[in-house]
This record gives C-alpha cells, structure tokens and sequence, in this order.
C-alpha cells in the first residue's frame, strides 16, 4: 500500500522556502489544517476487513446481510464494496415468472394461495435438488416451515425416488408433529400413490404447485439458491460420508446462525422468539 502523505508534505515540496505559518496565512487556513487527514478512507478500510471477516463464515452475505450482522448502514456497505471491488459470490438466478398459459390441471390444487399461515406446522414446502458428486450425483431434499423458515428434516440419496421424499415427510412428522398442508411441485415422487397414501394417514392435506411454475415453490428455490453457495462445491468432499457431514453442517448454519433477509435473523431464532 502507498503511503499517505498529508497536505503540509505536498505544499511544503511545492514551496519549499516556506514557512507552513506562512503557507497557512497566504491560504487563508489555520495552520493544523495542513496536518488534516480524512477519517473516511480508514474507516472505510476497517470496513472492509470487517466484511472480509465476516464472509469467511458467512460467505453468500450480500449487502443487506452485512448490514445486519455489522449494524452498518446498507448504504455505506454498498459504497465501501464498490470502492475496493468487493463481490459476493455468485448465486443463481432466480427463475423468471411465466404465464400460466397451456397447463395442464392437476386434481391437486395450489391450497397455499388461499392459506393464512399464522403458527408452526400450518404449511410445510419441500423439495429436492441435485449435487454433482464425483461422476454422479447425490440428491437432498428437504421439508421447511413456511412460518418460521427452518429446515426441520432432510435425507440424501443416490436416487430421486418416493423414498427419498418420503423419508423426509416421516422425519419432519417424528421431529415436529405433523403440518395442515404439505406443499411442492409436481414432481412423480410427491405424485406417487404411496406418498399421498402417506399423507392421508397423518390427515395432511397435499398441495402442489401449477406444472412448470417453480416460483409458486419459492421459500424452497430461495432456500437451495443459497444453501448450494454456503455448501461450496460438492466434490470438495472426498467421500459420501464427509458429503454428509458438510450438508448437515451447512443446514445447520442456515436454521441457527445465517441472517434470514425476510425474518432479519436466523430461522431457529426466530422460531424461539415465537414460542415464548
């Protein structure tokens, strides 16, 4: 890093034969002013080791997550990224709201749209996703309480299957009793009979997105987005188990200490400050 020099070192090499008293009387200035140097640039350097700190265990927070975790104005954190080029790591892209046009209907309609969710266990949303693994591919999905955003059960396998999603059904209902309405997309394995068979013992009502409406399942995109950014790559992993451990680890950082942007602190957080 340069050195700072402040502005009586400037104007002295400038003019030399001058005394800084003179210097200060001909610029009608007091003298300690030339001894001045801004605040802003240290602050804004201490700033921004403060967010270097904090990505290193919080390594999707963007700008209104680092304004939170450091009590800092968003503005400011905005201001200070861009000025030592600061990003956050990449995420992906939200998908684009289409028309319902040419859909096909299901005999299992969206009942979250008419909802009121106002306790725990009123609305449960799943879903699954996919993770490259060393030549092949490991699947988690996973359950989520709408009110209070905590992921309350999650299995992986190698296989996309019923079993795979309704494991995780058995563990959400084990772990939390069970929910008034189970939503997710329409994928086979929540269509499938053994799955809804399921449901109907533990008295849940199914709800499902409309066909290729992934936004009607949002708290789950929103929930895979960043997760996939707090996990890293998969393959840093060398092995299922230690694939295993790190998911576990990830979720757990997500229920009780990732900031919520819409709760403004972590799920589990927030879903203690509601049973009290």
């Amino acid at each position: 890093m340069e050195k700072k020099i402040n502005m009586a070192e400037v104007i002295t090499a400038n003019a030399p034969k001058k005394s800084k008293t003179a210097l200060a009387k001909e610029m009608n200035v007091s003298r300690s002013s030339l001894y001045y140097q801004p605040k802003l640039p240290i602050k804004d350097l201490i700033l921004k080791i403060q967010i270097e700190n904090v990505w290193i265990e919080n390594p999707a927070y963007g700008s209104e997550r680092l304004a939170m975790h450091l009590k800092v104005n968003k503005k400011r954190i905005i201001r200070v990224m861009k000025i030592f080029k600061m990003k956050v790591k990449r995420r992906r892209k939200i998908p684009i709201k289409k028309q319902d046009l040419n859909q096909k209907p299901t005999n299992l309609p969206n009942l979250f749209k008419i909802c009121e969710v106002k306790q725990t266990n009123d609305v449960w949303v799943a879903d699954f996703t996919y993770l490259p693994f060393h030549g092949k591919f490991v699947y988690l999905a996973t359950v989520m309480d709408v009110l209070t955003r905590e992921i309350i059960a999650w299995d992986t396998s190698h296989r996309h299957n019923t079993q795979l999603v309704l494991q995780t059904l058995i563990q959400g209902v084990k772990k939390r009793g069970r929910p008034k309405i189970f939503h997710s997309d329409q994928g086979s394995e929540y269509r499938s009979e053994i799955f809804q068979d399921n449901l109907k013992q533990y008295n849940i009502q199914q709800s499902m997105s409309a066909k290729s409406s992934p936004w009607q399942n949002g708290w789950q995109e929103s929930f895979y987005s960043g997760f996939k950014v707090d996990l890293g790559h998969p393959e840093c992993s060398e092995t299922d188990g230690e694939l295993t451990e790190a998911i576990a680890q990830t979720i757990y950082y997500y229920n009780n200490k990732r900031i919520h942007t819409a709760l403004k602190m972590p799920p589990s957080v927030y879903a203690a400050r509601l049973n009290n």
